[in-house]
């Protein structure tokens, strides 16, 4: 597993120490601070691939990579180090001694799916596109994946459905419910263009061909086919090389929470873990997840477990930007979530609404209201701004109220 990342002269800031949790790592804080980046950089350090553009590096200094791995090889585990060739503009490899015989598995922000599979090929990572992941991935004129929509098709038809009972499970347990269940319907032709048979789902309001439901349903859809996929083509390689199949996985997956609906939000995460670890017995899996969801945290506070799991925080200190491993504490719910050092709102309001309770407490202290916008300064002012801005049973308002008549008697 990886154990930790040392960044030097690369990315956001000047350096970056990483001591990861060997099975939940969460990261957030604000947009561009460097959470892809990190995940970016811990996939190249697992596989030796980039998704896109390697990591590129400041242009002063000396520039350095060093991982902290799991070696099947190795005596003892150590640091592994690469520096930039700058004159050939790419990093040196990293020369880890038979790498990370796991399978790493990146779920991208943009949909994209990215999968090194030891038993597969060993060098190569399969990418996927939002588009190649559903209509099938090849390479020249092998066909390396036929594509959700083919494979969930033939699963369904054949006569072993152990694959798509398997997919059905994973669905089942990626999807809220019972309010919001999704369950496999029959396939059908919806075009005259397209020949092949689209799988449907069956959903409260009725059957929908998969290429017509929601972005977040598709984020679903294609996540619990890329883990099946990824899962089954494994076992079929290990068992043509007679091998066993892999103890270790290792997940990515940038911005968990994207497309998703708050219900779909606070229950997403446990459930990729319960799906993944569902796949063998004794299966070791470390997962890196970044997030900006208040729900998703809130939904691990049941399964976090401190010797097992960490929590990160990058953020913008005036013109420096850190990343702190943060203490576990739970915040019984999102508001408490939203108002934590995590997300460091002061409260969970609009900012207008922020502001009229900041004047009213300002007024409540006798404070000088001078600081406050022309139409904030007074008590029929503020009182007026709160009526307009904070729902009638909001709790603010029994304290405000008695202290106007305080004041008034």
């Amino acid at each position: 597993m990886l154990q930790a990342l040392h960044l030097k002269q690369v990315g956001p800031a000047p350096e970056f120490d990483v001591e990861f949790a060997e099975r939940l790592n969460i990261f957030t804080g604000d947009n561009g601070l460097g959470k892809t980046f990190l995940l970016d950089i811990a996939w190249w350090t697992l596989t030796g691939n980039w998704i896109d553009q390697p990591a590129y590096p400041q242009r002063q200094g000396q520039p350095e990579i060093t991982c902290h791995v799991d070696s099947p090889t190795a005596s003892n585990n150590q640091d592994y180090h690469s520096s930039f060739d700058f004159d050939k503009q790419q990093w040196r490899k990293l020369l880890i001694p038979d790498r990370f015989k796991g399978i790493v598995i990146y779920a991208r922000a943009d949909g994209g799916f990215s999968v090194v599979d030891p038993a597969r090929k060993r060098d190569t990572a399969y990418n996927f596109t939002a588009n190649t992941l559903w209509n099938g991935l090849r390479s020249g004129k092998k066909v390396l994946c036929k594509g959700l929509i083919d494979d969930w098709v033939k699963w369904q038809i054949q006569p072993d459905q152990t694959q798509f009972n398997l997919l059905s499970q994973v669905i089942h347990k990626l999807a809220p419910h019972p309010g919001e269940w999704i369950e496999p319907g029959e396939p059908t032709r919806i075009s005259v263009e397209d020949v092949r048979d689209i799988p449907t789902v069956n959903l409260p309001y009725g059957n929908v061909p998969i290429v017509h439901v929601s972005n977040g349903m598709k984020r679903i859809l294609g996540l619990a086919y890329l883990l099946v996929w990824t899962w089954y083509e494994h076992s079929q390689a290990s068992k043509l090389r007679q091998n066993k199949a892999s103890d270790q996985i290792i997940f990515l997956m940038d911005e968990v929470e994207s497309h998703l609906h708050p219900r779909w939000q606070r229950t997403i995460l446990p459930a990729i873990l319960e799906v993944i670890k569902g796949f063998q017995d004794n299966l070791n899996v470390q997962t890196l997840i970044t997030t900006h969801s208040p729900l998703v945290l809130a939904s691990v506070e049941p399964i976090f477990q401190d010797e097992r799991d960490r929590l990160f925080l990058f953020e913008l200190q005036g013109d420096r930007v850190t990343l702190d491993e943060i203490p576990w504490t739970k915040q019984g719910d999102s508001v408490g979530w939203l108002t934590s050092e995590i997300f460091g709102l002061q409260q969970a309001r609009s900012k207008q609404a922020e502001q009229a309770i900041e004047a009213a407490e300002a007024w409540m202290r006798h404070d000088d209201m001078s600081n406050f916008p022309d139409y904030l300064r007074t008590k029929e002012q503020i009182h007026q701004q709160l009526l307009h801005l904070l729902p009638g049973h909001d709790p603010f308002f029994p304290r405000w109220i008695v202290t106007m008549e305080k004041r008034q008697a």
